[in-house]
């Protein structure tokens, strides 16, 4: 088939890992390979790395008004709404995400009883997916919580919109590490992982057609589904059961 053009795509990376910059992150180095292929599709690419910001806990989508001195989420949604794809980086931590990440979840839902032009809720007509890494088992599981948590408020998810790295169970070396204890590694951890890079490509793929998909027919229609138009009385072919 002729290759597509994604070149008038935005992507948005938010990595939720626990270390602050410049700290090595393996979910970035993970998140790397999927940015690999966004720039050779010459897709417009932007990172946020959670934690290095002054993000207020809550679920409002200004927490300055809600007893909180200063909180960054303002403008770290505009650059997300910007965005056509979203894409959640999360190490594993007893099993779950990471707190950064469920507070990520939290803010974007706060946002979540926006509407855009066509009275639909703020996050139509976008897509996401996530990345996992980690020592123990939880991609799956991980996935499911996020990626439950970002269709509910209005993202689009594709198929095999999740991919991730998982080491052996318990302590040792994390995606991308070349050395463990001070002993040099024969090659870069994970990076021969076929599943891993099968999936990572596959998902960066599939975000990338739905994306290019909704915004070539801008979006949904609103038919069904404004909820401007419901709340003005607008019920297309509901009818109210008690009324049957």
């Amino acid at each position: 088939m002729e290759k597509p053009n994604f070149s008038d795509l935005k992507v948005i990376y938010i990595n939720c890992t626990l270390k602050k910059s410049p700290d090595k992150s393996h979910t970035s180095t993970l998140m790397d390979v999927s940015k690999e292929i966004m720039r050779k599709e010459n897709v417009t690419i932007d990172e946020i790395r959670l934690i290095d910001h002054q993000v207020a806990s809550g679920v409002y989508p200004d927490m300055t008004e809600h007893g909180w001195k200063k909180d960054e989420w303002p403008s770290i949604s505009k650059r997300i709404m910007d965005a056509d794809i979203l894409i959640v980086g999360t190490p594993i931590w007893l099993g779950e995400k990471s707190s950064e990440a469920q507070k990520l979840i939290e803010r974007l839902y706060a946002m979540s009883g926006k509407t855009n032009d066509k009275g639909q809720y703020y996050y139509y007509g976008k897509v996401a997916g996530c990345m996992i890494t980690g020592n123990e088992d939880g991609v799956k599981h991980c996935a499911m919580g996020i990626l439950y948590s970002l269709q509910h408020v209005g993202y689009s998810i594709p198929p095999q919109a999740d991919c991730g790295w998982l080491g052996k169970v318990g302590p040792g070396p994390s995606y991308g590490d070349t050395e463990w204890k001070g002993e040099k590694l024969d090659e870069p951890v994970g990076f021969d992982s076929d599943f891993t890079n099968r999936n990572t490509t596959f998902m960066t793929y599939n975000l990338l057609h739905l994306a290019a998909m909704l915004k070539k027919n801008n979006g949904y229609p609103s038919y069904g589904n404004s909820r401007e138009e419901w709340d003005d009385g607008k019920r297309w072919e509901f009818e109210n059961p008690e009324y049957r």
